[in-house]
């Protein structure tokens, strides 16, 4: 029924969408870009943040042209008036968009490249999807924006990899189980130049590195009782299949054979049914998964989810300029430390998920909420209650909405599902809105969206937001 190990070369064909004018608009970046001999990047502190910087620094370089990168875990005044006094063309990645009108009151030479919600305002060299009627969240990232602009400003076509890398970080492909769109173009362009490939498999992290049974136990989509978190019940399960861990290495999922796949997959869905899992979780399990072929196989740059949570590992733990430096090509020292940060953030997200597992979320008429106070680092708690969505704990018709301390505030990170977008909710709006009321500011997706606010004020902004996404929700 899933034929899910066989390679798809089957070209499925791209959504239809109005293109031409998003193409437009990225030539007119390009050309103003390349009328300059220097510039200053600007990106976010993610894996589509800093794929869209290592793109754009890959561009620049092929260009002959100076530049600099810093990052930022948010774009606000005064940031952006520090930016603005280096009196250089200025290019943001994954940032921007919704601070147009601040960018323009400064007089700043700048590009803005981003996919987040944007204010409408006019701005002269602004490439956002959702200016074209495309999909920010889904259809096309940051990182995205960045390679359309780059693949104007010369043979650039093989940066398409780090801009797929990009948008798996950021889940556009989950809706679907596949990337659609304008990232299906790209990802196609990447596999015409030959540093891309796809094939349906199963859609588990870790299946270039991890030992088989590690990979089951890590298991958090769906969250399966016996096998998430359970390393003897993982073992005993693959045992009780007749499949090896062990030849002279642990093996992992690319080295077991077709039927063996076939064995493991038909087994986990049967284990997730008889266990009440809903079906929609299930089918999470398998879809498309992307390989970076000019990446050594068995190592976490192979694929790209490893890949994207290899530069998540960096940037979130103030090492950004370590996973640039991956994407620009380092494979020696600097790639060896990012892999011992990523062995550090596997671990602090399995803690900050038994957290939530043992403190639980509270629940109010259109929200469900956790505070983790000091307990998850601020830059990987909305990492953490996407996860959680997942736990049997958590209420999925309702959006989770995850606090934690910040030296800024409080940090606020909110996570919804599909099926509470088609109802009408709009993550990104009722954050801005909400945060805003109480001294705060706020932003990002309608299906994620994060937000920081002033410390003691949790109470009424969570009265705030349940209000918010009660009316969205019934207007809808």
């Amino acid at each position: 029924m899933f034929r899910f190990w066989q390679q798809n070369l089957l070209r499925i064909s791209i959504d239809k969408v109005v293109m031409h004018p998003l193409f437009e608009k990225a030539d007119e970046c390009a050309r103003q870009i390349k009328g300059h001999t220097c510039a200053v990047i600007i990106s976010h502190i993610d894996a589509d943040g800093l794929s869209s910087a290592g793109i754009m620094c890959k561009a620049l370089e092929r260009d002959g042209m100076e530049y600099e990168t810093r990052f930022l875990k948010k774009l606000d005044l005064a940031a952006l008036e520090d930016i603005a006094n280096l009196n250089k063309m200025t290019i943001f990645t994954d940032l921007g968009s919704t601070m147009i009108d601040q960018i323009n009151a400064l007089g700043m030479d700048a590009i803005v490249a981003d996919h987040h919600q944007p204010k409408k305002i006019p701005h002269k060299h602004h490439l956002n999807p959702h200016l074209f009627g495309i999909d920010g969240a889904n259809e096309l990232s940051g990182s995205g924006a960045a390679y359309l602009i780059a693949r104007k400003m010369g043979p650039n076509r093989d940066l398409a990899d780090l801009a797929i890398v990009g948008a798996v970080g950021d889940m556009q492909d989950r809706r679907e189980g596949r990337l659609i769109s304008m990232n299906r173009q790209i990802l196609e362009e990447g596999i015409d130049v030959g540093v891309l490939s796809f094939e349906i498999d199963i859609r588990l992290f870790g299946r270039q590195t991890r030992p088989i049974y590690k990979l089951l136990e890590y298991c958090v989509d769906p969250y399966i009782p016996g096998i998430t978190g359970d390393e003897e019940g993982c073992i005993k399960f693959l045992r009780n299949l007749g499949v090896r861990l062990k030849d002279e290495d642990w093996r992992r999922w690319i080295d077991l054979h077709k039927e063996e796949k076939q064995l493991i997959v038909s087994e986990m869905m049967q284990l997730c049914l008889t266990s009440g899992i809903p079906a929609h979780k299930v089918q999470h399990l398998v879809g498309e998964v992307y390989t970076l072929l000019k990446e050594e196989k068995g190592t976490e740059l192979r694929d790209a989810s490893e890949y994207s949570t290899l530069l998540n590992a960096t940037a979130r733990y103030d090492h950004a300029d370590v996973g640039l430096a991956v994407c620009m090509g380092d494979r020696g020292l600097v790639y060896a430390h990012a892999r011992s940060l990523l062995a550090q953030h596997r671990q602090n997200l399995m803690e900050g998920l038994k957290l939530v597992k043992e403190q639980g979320v509270i629940a109010l008429q259109n929200l469900q909420y956790f505070h983790a106070g000091d307990s998850i680092r601020e830059t990987i708690v909305g990492i953490v209650a996407g996860m959680s969505a997942s736990m049997g704990e958590i209420n999925r018709d309702l959006p989770i909405i995850a606090f934690a301390d910040s030296e800024e505030g409080i940090k606020v990170s909110a996570r919804g599902t599909q099926d509470l977008i088609q109802q009408g909710l709009n993550l990104a709006v009722a954050l801005n809105e909400s945060a805003k009321e109480v001294g705060g500011v706020g932003g990002g997706h309608d299906i994620a969206a994060g937000a920081t606010i002033p410390r003691g004020c949790e109470e009424e902004f969570l009265s705030i937001l349940d209000a918010k996404i009660g009316a969205q929700l019934k207007r809808r």
